[in-house]
C-alpha cells in the first residue's frame, strides 16, 4: 500500500487544496439533507450570478426570459429555466466562453465520441480535483482508504488505454492503481491481466460493468481464484445477472456508481444497498418528467447543474440518462437523496411502429433470465419495423429457443420483424463499452 501521506502529497503537488477539500466533503456527507440543500443553493446563486455576468449564452437567455439572477435562488427555481442540450451547446459554443476565461486554470475534455462527433467542453482545475475527492469518498462507502491499491478494467471513459505510457505510469504510481484496458479482452489478454492483478494484489477492482462481468466469466471458466474487498462498477448499467456473477466470482460486495464530467453529477452506492447516494457538493441533480418539471419519486431524466465549473457552466444540462428517484432514507446514516438505479441512456429505448417505447431492460430480463446459453447479446433497431439480434452463444444454447425469443419480442409489437445473427463476439464502442441496445431509427 502507498503510504497515505505520500498519496496526499502527490495530489497536493497538483492541487494544494486537495487535502482540505477532501476533509470537508468527508464531513459534509453526514450533514442533514436540509444543510446539504442550503449549501447547494448558496453555490447555485453564486453560479447563476457568474453565468449571467460573464457568459454570453446565459446573459442572452435571461434577457429573453425576462428574468434576473435573483429569480433563481432555490433548486425549485431552476424550473424557470429551459433544459440545456448538447446540440444547443454545440450550436452556441463560442457563447459559452466566459469573459474572464483567460484568468482561469482549466482542462479540455471530450466525451460521447462513440456515438458521433465528440462533445468537447472545459472544466475548471478546482472542479476536477473536487470530483476526485468525491470519487474517493464514494469508494470509501465500500471500505476504500486513501492510498489503497486498486485495479481498473475499463476504457477511455476512465482514461484507460489512452494517453502516453509516461502519463499512465505516473498516474498509476501516484494513485496506487493498475490500469487494464477493456479494449483488449482476448484470452491471452485476460491471462495477462490475471497475472498482473495477482502480482499487484489490489484490495479493490473498478471498471465498466460489462468488462468486469466478462473478466469474471473468464476467471470462473479457467478455474482461477481471485478475491477483492469490493468491486466498484461504473459507466454502464449494472444488470442483476452481472452483479450476481461478479459477487460469486470474486467473493465480495459489488457497489455501483454513476458520474459525469460534463455537468458534474455523481452518485455512489453504499454497503446498505438502498440506492446510490446523490452527491451535493459539486452539482445539483434534478430528476424531471417529460415536461422538465422536478419529481420526488419515480423515473425521469437526469438533469445536471454544475456548481464549480466556472470555465464552462452547465445549467440544467440534459445528461441523456434516466434515473429512478426514491424517497427512502438509507440505513447508513447519510441523508442524501437516493437513486434506486440509473436505468440507462435514453437511447436504450426502442420504438414500436405503433409509437410506443420499450426500454432495453425488457430484452435483458428475458435474454438472461429465461433463455439459457446466451453469453452476450445485442439488439439493433434498424427501422421502426426491423429488429436484428446478435447472439454470442455457448454449447448450452438451443436454437429452438429462437421461437420463444421472437414471440416474447413480438408481444410488444406484432409488427416488429425480428432476425437473429450468431456472432463470435459483440464489438465494443470506441470507448471500450458494451452497448446491448442500439437504436438506429432516425439516424
Amino acid at each position: 500500500m502507498l503510504h497515505p501521506s505520500l498519496f496526499k502529497l502527490a495530489h497536493e503537488v497538483l492541487y494544494p487544496n486537495f487535502h482540505s477539500t477532501y476533509k470537508c466533503i468527508m464531513k459534509s456527507q453526514w450533514q442533514s439533507y436540509e444543510e446539504q440543500k442550503s449549501q447547494q443553493e448558496k453555490k447555485l446563486q453564486n453560479m447563476i450570478r457568474f453565468a449571467y455576468e460573464n457568459v454570453p449564452y446565459y446573459h442572452k437567455l435571461f434577457k429573453e426570459l425576462n428574468i434576473l439572477p435573483g429569480d433563481i435562488r432555490t433548486i425549485e427555481d431552476l424550473e424557470k429555466l429551459p433544459i440545456l442540450t448538447k446540440d444547443a451547446i454545440k450550436a452556441n459554443f463560442d457563447d459559452f466562453k466566459p469573459a474572464n476565461l483567460s484568468s482561469m486554470k482549466y482542462y479540455i475534455k471530450a466525451t460521447g465520441g462513440s456515438t458521433g462527433t465528440p462533445f468537447r467542453f472545459r472544466f475548471s482545475k478546482s472542479d476536477r480535483f473536487l470530483s476526485a475527492a468525491i470519487l474517493y469518498r464514494g469508494w470509501g462507502y465500500g471500505g476504500y482508504k486513501l492510498g489503497d491499491k486498486m485495479a481498473f478494467l475499463a476504457g477511455s471513459a476512465l482514461d484507460v488505454g489512452t494517453g502516453s505510457s509516461v502519463v499512465k505510469k505516473t498516474h498509476e504510481v501516484t494513485r496506487n492503481l493498475k490500469k487494464l484496458s477493456s479494449f483488449d479482452m482476448g484470452i491471452q489478454d485476460m491471462e495477462k491481466y490475471t497475472k498482473i492483478i495477482n502480482s499487484f494484489n489490489p484490495r479493490f477492482l473498478r471498471g465498466y460493468a460489462s468488462s468486469i462481468d466478462f473478466f469474471a466469466k473468464y476467471v470462473n471458466e479457467s478455474n482461477k481464484q481471485m478475491e477483492f474487498d469490493a468491486v466498484f462498477t461504473t459507466a454502464e448499467k449494472l444488470h442483476p445477472h452481472m452483479k450476481k456473477n461478479i459477487e460469486n466470482t470474486f467473493s465480495c460486495d459489488v457497489l455501483d456508481g454513476y458520474g459525469l464530467y460534463d455537468g458534474g453529477v455523481s452518485a455512489f452506492e453504499c454497503q446498505e444497498h438502498s440506492g446510490l447516494h446523490m452527491d451535493t457538493e459539486r452539482s445539483i441533480m434534478e430528476i424531471v418528467d417529460e415536461n422538465g418539471f422536478q419529481i420526488e419519486n419515480g423515473v425521469g431524466r437526469i438533469i445536471a447543474t454544475s456548481l464549480h465549473n466556472f470555465a464552462m457552466p452547465f445549467i440544467r444540462y440534459d445528461t441523456g440518462d434516466l434515473g429512478n428517484l426514491v424517497e427512502d432514507i438509507c440505513g447508513c446514516g447519510r441523508e442524501s437523496k437516493l437513486l434506486k438505479e440509473v436505468i440507462g441512456r435514453q437511447q436504450e429505448m426502442l420504438q414500436t411502429p405503433e409509437g410506443k417505447f420499450v426500454h432495453g431492460a425488457f430484452f435483458n430480463s428475458y435474454m438472461f433470465g429465461k433463455i439459457s446459453g446466451v453469453v452476450e447479446f445485442q439488439v439493433i433497431q434498424k427501422s421502426l419495423e426491423n429488429i436484428v439480434i446478435k447472439i454470442v452463444a455457448d454449447e448450452y444454447f438451443d436454437e429452438k429457443q429462437l421461437d420463444t425469443i421472437r414471440s416474447i419480442i413480438k408481444s410488444k409489437s406484432n409488427r416488429w420483424d425480428v432476425k437473429f445473427k450468431f456472432v463470435d463476439q459483440i464489438e465494443r464502442t470506441k470507448a471500450g463499452k458494451y452497448k446491448f441496445i442500439i437504436n438506429e431509427v432516425g439516424k
